[in-house]
């Protein structure tokens, strides 16, 4: 019995250098499909918490609004982040700018250096907007094919 299993062990020799090879081209291939769907992924996601920042944002300023007669002329971006303190994440990523029946609220994206921009305005006749504004088109939530909406 022992000699059996002495005389198998001696025959066994391993993987062939060709097989390693081709396991190797395998995952190669793999990852290059794999790494750039991920990275995009990311980017996609970058946008999405900018993009849900910015419509935070616009529903402090109509709290606050709320609180100060309709106008929007008293609420500062310290007001906007002690109504929503989750607005202090963005940092200074963060602005905005308000009249009296109107705001606009702008945040960069953390993907690409903070090129890519979302912005949510509300003009004095009541509509809202939404444009964006990227670095790298087709790349992330705000590509050209949207027209440079959200």
């Amino acid at each position: 019995m022992l000699r059996k299993l002495r005389e198998r062990a001696e025959s066994e020799k391993g993987f062939t250098l060709i097989e390693l090879l081709v396991v190797i081209l395998i995952i190669g291939i793999l990852a290059a499909i794999a790494i750039p769907s991920f990275l995009n992924q990311r980017s996609k996601g970058n946008d999405a918490e900018a993009k849900s920042t910015a419509v935070t944002a616009a529903e402090a300023f109509e709290t606050c609004a709320t609180d100060n007669n309709g106008s929007y002329t008293n609420c500062t971006l310290a007001a906007l982040r002690s109504i929503e303190p989750t607005l202090n994440d963005a940092g200074s990523r963060l602005t905005v700018s308000s009249g009296s029946n109107n705001y606009t609220v702008t945040v960069a994206s953390n993907r690409d250096g903070g090129v890519a921009s979302f912005v949510l305005a509300r003009a004095a006749g009541g509509t809202t907007t939404r444009t964006c504004s990227t670095g790298t088109a087709d790349k992330g939530g705000c590509s050209a094919t949207s027209g440079g909406t959200w």
